[in-house]
């Protein structure tokens, strides 16, 4: 075998745009050497492969365990041809250099992500010669390309075309491989873990002592959250299905900073609701919120429930939007810079595209309604980080205690479990006032609770007798609940555990209000 052969290295899992990629190899003079399912995959193709087997003298075996690892094939990507000593043990044992490693591993985090899928299904797709490979080649960069995704096939290509590959991309190539291999890497530690809590009798590991996190870049935005800031959204490599990071955007300009901190916020909270629900965001807090029997109805709750504030605001809906729902939203004077929902009937989405003046500028964006836990909240502090499960405990009303002589009508009991559901959403200290299947009124983000019922109950204005209001955390004193009662709210629910609770019951008695427990506080700081 001439040592003036070019030669490539292939073996990948995602063959994703191989056959144009390797037929440009073929053309400009290379020998592709290659194993299992690619070099099958590359015959059918028509292409000439040298399987691994016949260069190493050593077969494949152990139900392809064991193929590419040899010092034929490590010693043809370590080498290091201008240095005597290599270029003298390559000759000696009959090792030609690969110029180009292309290569990508088996798809651990998909099948892990597979409902159902069995420890032995797990373990048998952790790769071990791929990233052995990569690591070496990537190791060896400077004699040594390599290739680890498809998007990078086009830009070497043409390199070669021209010559040869620069060190400069060779470089970027090697740095893509390691992240490439450290995330691999980083996705199977995490199943470990898991699945030894799991399974090992004894209680997972909620916090480890090392925590390795994995994101992907998945756009550039415009700026931050404000103009002077630049900014990027990162995803996780296996998205849950129904997050905001696996949503599709249908129509819009591109989404900002601020768009997706206000939609994640807006899906998050929609989803907590059975009936059909419409929600209007505004920095980060809900101005309005609705439930009915038609979603059109909903988010005419939902609107009504703070016009001004609703304007330039983020929709989210937990139903298809229909086209009456659409009507709605298409009406003059209404400006809405985005709108997530599970779907959008075709007639709606024509009308949302093409009637409006912000037509060409609405962000829509569906993503599926899935149900299930939000896992790990994580928050950036300087020089750290804070972690904590995700406030998405459910509640459930009929375990709620019941403090004053009177109950609740059942009118109440509806809209203070609506109420209950809408604050855990507004940041603290957080005050929601609802009547009828709507919020009427919102006091977020006040250093004194006071405060915050005082401007829920402005908001909720001539709405407020015979509302129920929702608190997020203990009325430390009865001044609030006098406020509340003096507007008209005729009952409260609140986690209560206040040293001053009785206070606050007896304000309630005294005006004949009804309030129930939860012994579940919801900050949201």
């Amino acid at each position: 075998m001439s040592v003036s052969v070019r030669r490539a290295l292939v073996s990948v899992s995602d063959k994703s745009g191989l056959a144009e990629f390797s037929r440009g190899l073929v053309d400009l003079g290379f020998q592709i050497v290659s194993t299992g399912g690619t070099r099958r995959h590359l015959l059918e193709l028509g292409l000439p492969v040298l399987d691994v087997a016949e260069y190493t003298g050593f077969p494949e075996m152990m139900d392809g365990r064991l193929k590419t690892l040899h010092p034929k094939v490590h010693g043809a990507i370590l080498g290091r041809p201008n240095l005597a000593e290599d270029a003298a043990s390559m000759q000696a044992h009959g090792i030609i250099p690969f110029e180009l490693v292309v290569c990508n591993l088996y798809p651990f985090e998909a099948t892990v992500a597979k409902p159902g899928v069995t420890h032995e299904e797990a373990v048998e797709n952790i790769d071990i010669g791929g990233p052995s490979m990569v690591r070496s080649a990537a190791k060896n960069h400077a004699h040594v390309a390599v290739v680890t995704r498809a998007h990078q096939y086009a830009q070497v290509l043409e390199a070669l075309k021209a010559g040869s590959i620069p060190l400069a991309l060779q470089q970027q190539l090697a740095a893509a491989a390691f992240d490439m291999t450290a995330r691999y890497d980083t996705a199977i530690a995490a199943y470990m873990a898991k699945y030894l809590g799991q399974n090992s009798g004894a209680e997972a590991e909620q916090f480890p002592a090392k925590l390795e996190l994995s994101f992907v870049r998945k756009e550039e935005l415009r700026y931050g959250e404000n103009p002077h800031q630049s900014a990027a959204f990162y995803v996780e490599s296996n998205a849950a299905s129904g997050s905001l990071a696996t949503a599709t955007q249908l129509h819009g300009k591109e989404l900002s900073y601020n768009n997706l901190l206000d939609l994640d916020a807006a899906w998050n909270l929609v989803r907590g609701f059975d009936d059909p629900a419409a929600v209007v965001l505004k920095h980060n807090n809900p101005c309005g919120a609705g439930i009915a029997d038609t979603l059109a109805e909903a988010f005419d709750r939902a609107y009504a429930g703070d016009p001004v504030s609703a304007f330039g605001s983020i929709l989210g809906f937990n139903r298809t939007v229909d086209l009456a729902t659409a009507e709605q939203l298409c009406l003059p004077d209404r400006f809405i810079e985005a709108i997530i929902a599970p779907d959008y009937d075709i007639d709606a989405l024509q009308a949302l595209t093409t009637r409006p003046k912000w037509k060409a500028n609405v962000r829509l964006l569906k993503a599926p309604l899935v149900s299930g836990r939000l896992g790990k909240d994580y928050r950036r502090v300087s020089g750290g980080l804070l972690v904590q499960d995700a406030d998405d405990k459910l509640d459930i009303p009929t375990d709620w205690k019941l403090v004053t002589s009177r109950p609740p009508s059942p009118q109440e009991w509806s809209d203070l479990a609506f109420a209950w559901t809408v604050v855990r959403h507004v940041k603290s200290n957080a005050i929601v006032i609802a009547r009828g299947g709507m919020l009427t009124g919102v006091g977020a983000g006040q250093m004194s609770r006071v405060d915050s019922v005082e401007i829920a109950v402005k908001k909720s204005a001539a709405r407020s007798p015979g509302a129920s209001l929702a608190s997020d955390a203990f009325f430390p004193f009865r001044d609030g609940v006098d406020a509340a009662a003096a507007a008209g709210v005729t009952a409260i629910v609140q986690p209560g555990g206040s040293r001053n609770d009785a206070d606050a019951i007896a304000a309630c008695n005294e005006r004949g209000m009804a309030m129930v427990f939860t012994s579940v506080r919801h900050f949201k700081h």
